[in-house]
């Protein structure tokens, strides 16, 4: 019985691993658009910071 518990402990990390493999290769694509819209706006306000500040 003693065995069948050793043998046990890498098959149950074995399936751990295939779990988390599958979790962090899922596919996160839907978070992009609003991500990509508030770089865009992040990147008008520090233009706009900047084009000010040329004059000194």
């Amino acid at each position: 019985m003693g065995a069948l518990l050793w043998l046990l402990i890498p098959v149950v990390a074995a399936v751990m691993a295939v779990l988390y493999a599958g979790w962090a290769t899922r596919n996160r694509k839907s978070g992009d658009v609003a991500e990509l819209a508030g770089y865009a706006r992040f990147r008008e306000a520090m233009e706009r910071t900047h084009s000010g500040s040329d004059a000194a």
